[in-house]
């Protein structure tokens, strides 16, 4: 399969499991939200949760009480997140065409979906709706692979999984209307047991995408492994995820 066909299939593969993204994605840590922010100076910003998905970035923005706007192309994702979240506005869109007026919101943040914007037309889409001095921030959770254990469980499907196109880090050189990117990494758990976080791997691109029989063989795998380990292998226990957030700010007149 050719690479751009693999990534539009994967891209538009999480709304047939939307219910299962809602209940087993994790969601992101409040100082990674507010880092991303932080270039904003309006004491209370209209941020846009672009490619919301199911609202976990969402829900983490209006905690901090901030007035969110959700966009999200996929009608089943964005149902889940309007049944969870019925007081936010949830619109249907795409980075590319966003339904909002111009300089219409103080920041643009972006849960784990930057990486699969088309740049060329979504950049100054976002600019478009950006006021100048506006943040744009893509936020990515990530597991921890400085702990060996996590380390052992991604070998188990690493040789499978196209990690291309990861975090964005395939960004134009040329940002539009942007300036320089700023990166930060925080660290942050998911309460999990060995069977809940092989139903949150099932979630990903890589497994909805992944033919039989080597998809039920690799999530058993997994959970072969996750019951091998003393920290796994009985209840809940805290998995063990990187927050890693870039950063840039709309240029002004």
């Amino acid at each position: 399969m050719a690479r751009d066909e693999l990534i539009s299939r994967r891209a538009s593969s999480f709304g047939s499991r939307a219910a299962d993204y809602a209940e087993h994605r994790p969601d992101y840590p409040v100082d990674a939200v507010r880092w991303a922010l932080a270039p904003v100076s309006t004491a209370t910003p209209t941020v846009l949760d672009l490619a919301a998905g199911t609202g976990k970035l969402t829900a983490v923005i209006a905690s901090l009480g901030l007035d969110v706007v959700a966009v999200e192309p996929d009608d089943a994702m964005r149902a889940e997140l309007a049944a969870l979240m019925p007081a936010v506005t949830a619109l249907s869109g795409t980075a590319e065409q966003i339904p909002l007026a111009d300089a219409s919101v103080d920041a643009v943040l972006v849960g784990q979906a930057l990486h699969w914007f088309d740049h060329e037309k979504a950049l100054p889409e976002i600019g478009r709706v950006l006021r100048p001095g506006g943040a744009l921030a893509g936020l990515w959770n990530d597991d921890d692979l400085s702990i060996e254990w996590v380390r052992n469980l991604d070998r188990i499907h690493s040789s499978t999984d196209n990690r291309q196109n990861k975090r964005g880090i395939d960004l134009p050189v040329d940002l539009g209307p942007f300036g320089e990117l700023a990166q930060q990494e925080f660290r942050h758990t998911q309460r999990r047991t060995a069977e809940s976080l092989v139903a949150t791997a099932s979630t990903h691109s890589l497994f909805l995408t992944m033919a039989e029989p080597a998809r039920t063989e690799t999530l058993d795998a997994m959970l072969a492994y996750l019951k091998s380990q003393p920290q796994t292998a009985d209840g809940e226990f805290d998995y063990p995820l990187r927050t890693e957030v870039l950063r840039t700010v709309r240029a002004t007149p």
